[in-house]
């Protein structure tokens, strides 16, 4: 069966809306331990302003700390020209660039209009060159919160733009959850038939409760590199209510259950998992962190064996 692979964002995506600072040590032993869960990928900080994300303020520290563990590419957002230095310091091997295909979600996320963050990305992908492998990740590609339907036109318009630099890949961002599993097919469809040089990444939310479904329907599409972070965290500020990034560990779950191959020690993740919510300070979406794997059986009550005897004739 075909294997599908998975980025673990939950040291960026997932931390950067934490109201509490996670100490850089914390973050280190998380993502050594993550290094050893079987991830394609793990999105370890972004080099963005510290006032702008106090919370992944020691991106430089945390990226001369962690274990390099060969077969994991160590990937970090990089906004702009400054954070390309940044992320050359410090021997990123993939640099993920973001802008949205929506013009308000655009400026109202980082504060440009779509052509002056195209215009900065190319900067980046140019000083990138050899150095690098470059992924775009484009928001709200299913829809924007304020705008509304964002026609799959313009994404593959947007996605076609930064084929046309030479970037490695491209992530298709269910930003704000309001991805349906038809919808996620027929993106798969025209991404695959159009880019099939790239390697493509769906990233969704679980916002309204159908992250999973968009996942399965993905799959049966041919896509097969997911974005995903441990415990669900995340979110995006511009959804009212939202919640997170589609989780991990219930993620790898569904997809082992049903045969497929992800390369993931389960149970080693879910050890991370489980203290999640220390690190954190609250409880976190998780299911089966908490529910345990289908495969874990448990001891029937003492009764059972005596009501068992009763009906052996």
């Amino acid at each position: 069966m075909t294997r599908i692979y998975f980025n673990e964002v939950v040291t960026r995506d997932g931390f950067q809306n934490e109201p509490h600072f996670v100490p850089t040590e914390d973050k280190v032993a998380l993502i050594d331990g993550l290094s050893h869960c079987g991830f394609a990928k793990i999105e370890v900080t972004s080099f963005t302003s510290s006032k702008a994300i106090p919370m992944l303020k020691d991106a430089e520290a945390v990226m001369g700390q962690i274990e390099r563990v060969p077969g994991v590419e160590y990937t970090v957002l990089v906004p702009n020209v400054r954070g390309a230095e940044r992320a050359l310091a410090c021997r990123a091997e993939e640099w993920n660039l973001v802008m949205s295909t929506s013009e308000t979600h655009n400026l109202a996320n980082l504060r440009m209009s779509r052509e002056q963050s195209f215009a900065g990305l190319r900067e980046v992908v140019a000083q990138a060159q050899g150095h690098a492998a470059v992924n775009v990740s484009l928001s709200t590609c299913f829809g924007c919160p304020m705008e509304g339907e964002v026609a799959e036109s313009e994404v593959l318009r947007w996605a076609g733009r930064f084929a046309d630099l030479g970037v490695r890949g491209l992530t298709i961002c269910d930003t704000t959850g309001m991805a349906h599993p038809r919808q996620a097919a027929a993106m798969a469809r025209a991404l695959q038939t159009r880019f099939a040089e790239l390697q493509i990444t769906f990233h969704f939310h679980n916002t309204r409760g159908m992250g999973l479904a968009n996942v399965l329907a993905s799959v049966d599409e041919g896509i097969h590199r997911f974005d995903a972070s441990l415990g669900g965290l995340g979110g995006c500020p511009y959804a009212p209510g939202a919640s997170g990034n589609i989780c991990s560990e219930d993620t790898i779950h569904m997809l082992q259950a049903m045969g497929f191959d992800t390369g993931i020690d389960l149970q080693r993740l879910l050890t991370l998992a489980r203290h999640l919510p220390q690190l954190v300070g609250h409880e976190v979406p998780s299911q089966v962190a908490k529910a345990g794997r289908i495969n874990d059986l448990h001891p029937a009550p003492p009764y059972v064996e005596a009501l068992r005897q009763g009906l052996t004739p």
